[in-house]
């Protein structure tokens, strides 16, 4: 059960209360984990690592502010999404297929490896001067994927814009955390996430029109004056005090550790990307990568418990219960949310409906995902509490996921179009939760980097969770196509093209393809029936989390 205050004759926990113990003042397990936490009393001892507090600002405020740095966070969600449309004219282009797989890929990586940095590195160099920099490098990467000339350009760009977006998501995140108070913390980050689930939202559907309308390389240079924008209004707007040090700014970057976890997320999602997509699982590429990363994983965790003075992710706080709860709560149910994301429209498209009609019939997730942000921050805003809330959105995640594990192709319409939005509600929900339980969990100076802590396992979780869903399908794709039909005339080129492609349905002859329909059915059952275990395992992994003080004043008194 949750751990909770309670006026009764023996005194409260708080936070400033052994997490394990019964207010007795005796050390905890969870007291080792964090032993320089610093304490919310009036007569607290703060270290040298102190970070001041931003001024309290009003509503009106802090609405300016967020809202000129959401418009960054939207643009980022926008260019995430926006290539879903725009891969196939963009390989035409430049007459390379070869060039397909990399395009999300090398945005998706160079995202997931800076968020992790972002936290520590805006804590030292200010979260303005991060802001300034991601917006320079969103505008420059779409600036160079619009004028490419070859492929390889063109991948580079997407590397750019990565390290940009990834900036723009990731300090919104921390500049919320700064000016709002733990009670109202979740009711504007639902707010930044309905910006962020817009622009998702809206990316394949913007990269589309554009490129019917003007080409596919005005979606990317529209982008840029507006970018610009951004980063002039934040340069005005956001003025987030940092800590002052005796050592200059440079000695104080942890750049080992910082190219350590580079590394390690960088060989991690190409070996998790390339695999089964770019080349065969046995292939050297993978052989080499992924032991490689895990190895550069080990001399991460080195650098930072033994040598870094202000580590990029302080290992002892993932020793903390609640912070590693929610950290593997998002690693694990992220592997459910991407899988559903893109698995589901499959489905549709087994059913005979178009991608177009197929991608519309995702809009109840993206409404499920904007109740599901602000609807849990203001139950925690009038409550002070999250971990009974946390139980409810977790069964709604697992109960879409149970919908989807049924599936038919004679299930009626209203039932996939329910799972996803309390898919939505549950993802969003989670997130909004695990961030308050974060950084509630921490001293206030460490909120930034244990929010980056959870970056990278949510980027990592996204990768994981493509990986495990596609050998799923895959597999009982093949098994069951080659047990069906594999003593039939041309068995072994047919199933080849099935399993690559779905259009090739409607070219089978008549007595086919219910058949193929029924068996590509069932390997989306495989695929929904596995990330139900997934959801499940991360939702008991979330009962570890406490229930921490949601303070209403950022001073947290």
């Amino acid at each position: 059960m949750a751990l909770t205050e309670h006026d009764n004759a023996e005194e409260p926990p708080s936070e400033t209360s052994p997490l394990l113990g019964n207010g007795n003042g005796k050390a905890t397990p969870d007291d080792a984990a964090n032993p320089d936490r610093e304490t919310d009393g009036a007569g607290d001892n703060r270290d040298e690592n102190h970070v001041p507090l931003a001024e309290e600002a009003g509503t009106g405020k802090i609405l300016l502010v967020m809202s000129s740095i959401w418009l960054g966070t939207f643009l980022a969600a926008l260019d995430s999404t926006i290539i879903a449309t725009l891969s196939a004219p963009i390989s035409d282009s430049f007459n390379s297929l070869s060039l397909l797989s990399w395009l999300a890929s090398a945005y998706f990586i160079a995202n997931a490896a800076l968020q992790p940095l972002s936290g520590r590195l805006t804590d030292i160099l200010s979260r303005r001067t991060g802001l300034i920099f991601s917006n320079v490098f969103f505008a420059a990467g779409n600036l160079i994927c619009g004028l490419a000339t070859s492929e390889w350009v063109m991948i580079f760009g997407r590397v750019i814009a990565g390290m940009g977006g990834g900036g723009l998501n990731a300090i919104s995140t921390f500049v919320g955390s700064d000016l709002v108070p733990l009670r109202r913390r979740g009711v504007w980050q639902g707010f930044g996430n309905i910006c962020f689930g817009v622009g998702s939202a809206l990316g394949g559907v913007f990269g589309g029109w554009i490129n019917d309308t003007w080409g596919w390389r005005k979606a990317f240079l529209i982008q840029v004056p507006f970018t610009v924008v951004s980063g002039f209004i934040v340069f005005f707007t956001v003025k987030i005090p940092v800590k002052h040090s005796s050592k200059s700014a440079f000695k104080r970057i942890d750049f080992l550790g910082a190219a350590a976890l580079i590394t390690t997320l960088v060989l991690l999602l190409v070996g998790l990307n390339s695999g089964g997509n770019v080349v065969p699982w046995n292939h050297p590429l993978i052989y080499t990568t992924l032991p490689l990363s895990f190895l550069s994983l080990f001399l991460f965790i080195y650098i930072e418990s033994k040598h870094a003075s202000e580590p990029i992710i302080p290992v002892k706080l993932l020793l903390n219960r609640t912070v590693l709860a929610a950290c593997l709560t998002n690693w694990f149910l992220t592997m459910c949310a991407f899988s559903l994301v893109f698995y589901a429209p499959i489905y549709f498209q087994v059913q005979g409906l178009s991608t177009t009609q197929a991608g519309a019939r995702l809009i109840p997730m993206s409404i499920g995902t904007g109740i599901g942000s602000v609807s849990t921050g203001l139950i925690m805003r009038w409550t002070g509490k999250y971990y009974i809330l946390n139980i409810c959105i977790l069964l709604v995640f697992t109960a879409a996921y149970a919908l989807m594990s049924i599936i038919t192709l004679a299930t009626p319409a209203w039932q996939p179009v329910l799972a996803f939005f309390m898919a939505g509600l549950g993802y969003s929900g989670m997130l909004t939760i695990t961030l308050l339980a974060l950084i509630s969990a921490v001293d206030h100076k460490d909120q930034a980097v244990i929010t980056s802590a959870s970056y990278a396992f949510r980027s990592t979780g996204s990768a994981i969770g493509i990986t495990i869903a596609s050998a799923v399908f895959q597999n009982i794709l093949k098994i069951r196509l080659w047990a069906e039909f594999g003593d039939r005339k041309d068995a072994a080129g047919i199933i080849g093209k099935l399993r690559d492609s779905l259009d090739v349905i409607k070219t089978l002859p008549v007595e086919w393809r219910g058949e193929v329909r029924e068996i590509y059915t069932e390997a989306l059952r495989g695929v929904f029936l596995t990330t139900l275990g997934i959801c499940i395992i991360g939702g008991l992994i979330s009962l570890a989390m406490r229930e921490h003080v949601l303070h209403k004043t950022l001073e947290r008194k």
